[in-house]
């Protein structure tokens, strides 16, 4: 008998985990269909010594405190600030668009108040913003878009910027100066031993057991559980009664190079259409590692798959909301995480939800108490 069951060992169910079982004193078992812990922050070293991340690029950066504070009593951090660089013909330019982007992109000599003046000069603003491709358009115009935003947009949803919320693409900043890092947080590092070893810590505690290669359905014995925390598909955890939720999916190929480093930054992006792929990760510049080879990988969106993406659309999240009454009716399960809510969180706002949730059941439980 277990007081909880957990299901998904990423982030957001370790979490609820490691806290209902250090400080409620409650058991717990953590079970995951993946042969791993760690969910799509999974980062193993593969036999040539290289460590990479099996789910595509995984970078932490916040502007919560307490995430940083409670994640740091599982692991040491490395400081390290991504930068992205966007290739348009030959040339590699920073993205977020800067200063340096715009001049030399047009062959100019700007400060930074001519870059505001030459952006505003080719925005194109709207009433209202009511989707990604109103977003950029009223930041930087229709060249900018078509250059950097519309090709990748379209590779890596599968639907062009126009069908999708605003969020999407504006989460990416616009900068009239030269600060090339792809995120503005105040708090930007890695673990130093790596995510899954991070998250290994955060299991490591004798009220908790873990299985891997189980899934939920083999699993789901409820009479030995009290509560369930359920963190994967909320569509299939209804057997779909409304219909699949839209997910998109990722497909990576592999290549160890023989020499210390092969690009410049840790990502590359690829915004034409006539190149299959969105963006090249080299792992070293995000582990830190010193090695005589690199490994990079190459990210190809697909429809089928595991999910990893909701696809943040009106339709779709009316089709949540569905799913989420049913939720919410449930007695005794818990559902968080970035599947279980469809919400496209960074790995923050997964450890930020988690944390909340587990002070919701705290504090049911005192009152239960």
């Amino acid at each position: 008998m277990y007081d909880y069951l957990v299901v998904g060992a990423g982030l957001a169910g370790s979490t609820l985990a490691e806290r209902l079982a250090s400080q409620l004193g409650a058991t717990v078992l953590v079970i995951d269909k993946r042969p791993h812990v760690a969910g799509n922050t999974y980062d193993p070293v593969g036999e040539d010594g290289l460590r990479y991340h099996k789910y595509g690029p995984h970078v932490f950066h916040t502007n919560a405190p307490h995430v940083v504070a409670y994640l740091s009593a599982f692991t040491r951090w490395r400081p390290y600030e991504h930068r992205v660089l966007s290739r348009v013909g030959d040339e590699l330019l920073p993205i977020p668009i800067n200063r340096t982007t715009i001049n030399r992109l047009y062959g100019l000599q700007l400060d930074s108040p001519g870059v505001a003046r030459f952006l505003a000069a080719r925005a194109e603003p709207a009433e209202r913003i009511n989707n990604s491709e109103q977003m950029i358009l009223a930041r930087v115009g229709r060249e900018l878009y078509e250059t950097f935003f519309r090709g990748y947009t379209r590779k890596q949803w599968g639907v062009d910027p126009a069908a999708l919320d605003a969020s999407v693409c504006g989460r990416i900043p616009t900068r009239t100066d030269d600060d090339d890092r792809y995120f503005g947080d105040a708090f930007q590092a890695m673990p130093a031993d790596g995510f899954a070893a991070m998250v290994g810590r955060m299991l490591d505690h004798p009220r908790i057991e873990v299985v891997t290669g189980i899934d939920f359905a083999t699993a789901a014995d409820r009479a030995r559980f009290d509560r369930v925390i359920y963190t994967g598909p909320i569509d299939e955890y209804f057997g779909f009664a409304f219909g699949r939720l839209p997910y998109r999916s990722l497909r990576f190929e592999l290549e160890t190079r023989d020499r210390a480093w092969a690009q410049p930054v840790g990502c590359v992006n690829e915004p034409s259409a006539d190149v299959p792929y969105t963006r090249t990760t080299e792992y070293k510049h995000l582990t830190g590692q010193q090695h005589p080879k690199t490994i990079l990988s190459r990210e190809y969106p697909a429809d089928e798959g595991d999910p990893y993406y909701p696809i943040p659309r009106p339709d779709n999240r009316e089709l949540y909301r569905k799913y989420a009454r049913l939720a919410a009716a449930q007695r005794n399960v818990t559902f968080v995480g970035r599947l279980a809510e469809y919400k496209y969180f960074n790995m923050d706002q997964v450890v930020a939800s988690a944390l909340a949730a587990f002070d919701d059941l705290a504090r049911t439980a005192a009152v239960a108490s």
